[in-house]
Order: structure tokens, then sequence, then C-alpha cells
């Protein structure tokens, strides 16, 4: 007998394959004179990065601030190669726990169509933003998901309750806020952290928040990675190290790994996001001046 779960999945298989032959389709179309073979580096980003994330920690901010720390990717360019490379990663992540954890079929549905639909509004926006723009909205979202890790590494928030579902306003408003986190992932910021936040603000298992975040990031990247590979808003490399380095980190973290004593990394996650946050947001005040001495000594 077919089953909800089953068909939920199955659609996943399908979006996952579909994005697999656009993304491959695109690559082979396009000239590449540096080569598409990842460096040693960009594996291991993709490992590192994934293995928290299967755990909970969350890869969008981590990877963003190694990738600052080694000048790896252009800042314009890592929005798309974030949502690009992780996709793969994602979505064995979401074929897992979507297995595993028990959650009310109909809120895990509509709370990943929510994020869908705002990570394509959010990804035709972001798509066609300036360098500037991205180091200001990068770093800003980075100081958001700082503030929520170090409330996380404090307890600051609810423990949750027993809740497996939603429903009525609570299904909407849980709807709104992964519609908004769904457009926010396009720009960088990480929906794990935020979305089991939320799950546990309105009253659900903790535990119901990993097929619903790992789901909604399954189905939402594929979604908006279209996007940024149709511009050409993303670095090849870097992308590849994190689906091929990923996917082995994902299987290890949730099968063998399983948990870890994960504060002192939420601590020093918060440390590096920070620095990384004000690096960004310096580099757009530097080229915001750079361009108005241009302006002026043209006039």
């Amino acid at each position: 007998m077919v089953t909800g779960k089953g068909l939920l999945l199955a659609a996943l298989a399908v979006v996952s394959v579909s994005y697999a032959v656009f993304w491959f389709a695109h690559v082979r179309r396009k000239p590449h004179p540096d080569g598409v073979a990842p460096s040693p580096l960009h594996h291991a980003i993709g490992f590192i990065t994934n293995f928290f994330d299967t755990l909970g920690i969350g890869s969008f901010a981590t990877t963003t601030s190694m990738y600052r720390l080694w000048n790896i990717v252009r800042d314009e360019k890592i929005p798309g190669t974030l949502n690009v490379g992780h996709t793969p990663p994602t979505v064995v992540q979401a074929l897992i726990y979507i297995t595993i954890v028990q959650v009310d079929f109909t809120t895990l549905v509509l709370l990943i169509g929510a994020a869908v639909a705002g990570s394509w509004f959010g990804a035709g926006v972001v798509s066609g933003f300036s360098r500037q723009r991205i180091q200001i909205g990068m770093g800003l979202a980075l100081l958001g998901a700082a503030v929520l890790f170090a409330m996380t590494a404090l307890a600051l928030f609810p423990g949750g309750g027993a809740a497996l579902a939603l429903t009525g306003p609570k299904l909407a408003l849980g709807a709104a806020i992964n519609f908004m986190l769904g457009a926010l992932m396009t720009l960088g910021i990480g929906l794990y952290a935020p979305c089991m936040i939320m799950v546990s603000l309105l009253g659900m298992n903790p535990t119901a928040a990993f097929p619903i975040m790992m789901g909604s990031c399954a189905f939402l990247m594929p979604t908006a990675s279209v996007q940024f590979i149709r511009k050409d808003r993303y670095d090849l490399r870097a992308a590849l190290g994190l689906a091929i380095g990923g996917i082995p980190a994902v299987l290890l973290a949730a099968y063998i790994v399983k948990s870890l004593p994960l504060n002192y990394v939420r601590w020093l996650v918060v440390v590096v996001v920070v620095y990384t946050a004000t690096g960004l947001l310096r580099s757009a005040a530097a080229e915001a001046s750079a361009f108005r001495r241009t302006a002026a000594a043209a006039r």
C-alpha cells in the first residue's frame, strides 16, 4: 500500500533526479577553462559542514565562513554556491529523516510547500543582486544567525512539547514563517536553526523539526538552485566539492555518530560567524566608499 510519506519520498526522488540532470546538462553546455575537479580543500569543506549539518548545526553559516577565510568563492557567488552544492547532501538527509522520524504528514507537506514557494521568490530576487547588496544582506543575515546560535547554546528557547502536528492558526503561522525562511535560504542564511526554534515555540516535539527542516531544504534548494545555475551565479568547483564531500559525511553522522555534545561547537560557530559577518559588512562599506570616490573624480 502506498502511503503519503511514500509519495513524498517518491516526489523528492523525482525532484532530485531532475535537478541532477538539469545541472549536468548545463555544465556540459558551458566551457570551463579552469576545470571542474574540486580540490581536496573543497571536499574537506563539504565533508565538515555537512557532518555538523546532519547533527542540526546547519551548514550555510559555517561554509560561508570557510569560503571567506580561505578566499575560495567570490562574495556575490556564495549564496548560489551554497544552494547548488549543498542540495545533494541535504536530499540524502531528508530521505533518511523523513523515513525514520514520525511527524504529521499534513503538517510536513504544508511547511515544505511554504518553504519551496519562499525559495522560488527569494532566488529570483537574490540571483540578480549586486555584489555589494549580497555582502550587506549576507552580513546582516549571518549576524542574525549568530544570535540564534548563541540563544540556542544558552538554552533561551522553550524545550518544545510533545505534539507531532500543527493545526489551525499554529499551522498557518508555521507555514508563513517557513515561507520567509525559504526566501532567506537563497541569501545564504540556513533554515535549520530558525526552523528548529519555530517548531519548539509552536509546541511541537523538537525531534519533529528534523524531517520538517531537512525536507523543506531538500525540496526548496533544487528549486532555488535552478535560478542560480541558469544565471551562472555560483562557483562550480566549490559546489561540486560540497556535493561530493558532503554525502559520505551525512551517512557517517546519521547512521554511525548519531549525536555529539554540540554546545561548544555552537559557540565556536558563533565566533566564526560574527567574524565573517563583520568582514562582509566592512567589504561592502569599503566598496561603497571606493565607488563614491570614483564617481566624484569622474565629475
